[in-house]
């Protein structure tokens, strides 16, 4: 059955503006913190659309405060401080910790 947007569950809301967005076939996507607040199952297949897209080549900015997420499916992390750019870790060291202590620095 159709029913309205604002009705879906906050995850099922985040799942529809996904499909939305990739039904006009972007070269690159930027998703804001996409699993914050969302329920378990939710959370789940968004991360599994992520890993997919950026199997698909997909260029994808993700920002999350979500390091575990980071760490399975980003190639680098770059960590921002005050508009800049203040470390880049790349795939072979990726790690949470190496996020951690970037984050500290």
């Amino acid at each position: 059955t159709e029913q309205p947007i604002e009705f879906l569950s906050g995850g099922n809301q985040q799942k529809v503006l996904l499909s939305r967005w990739l039904l006009t076939r972007p070269q690159f996507l930027i998703l804001d913190e996409p699993t914050r607040g969302i329920d378990v199952g939710a959370h789940a297949e968004i991360i599994r659309l992520i890993e997919t897209l950026c199997a698909d080549g997909l260029a994808l900015l993700v920002i999350s405060s979500e390091l575990e997420e980071l760490v399975g499916y980003a190639d680098r992390v770059i960590i921002m401080r005050d508009r800049k750019q203040v470390a880049e870790i790349p795939l072979a060291q990726l790690s949470v910790p190496a996020i951690m202590n970037a984050i500290a620095a």
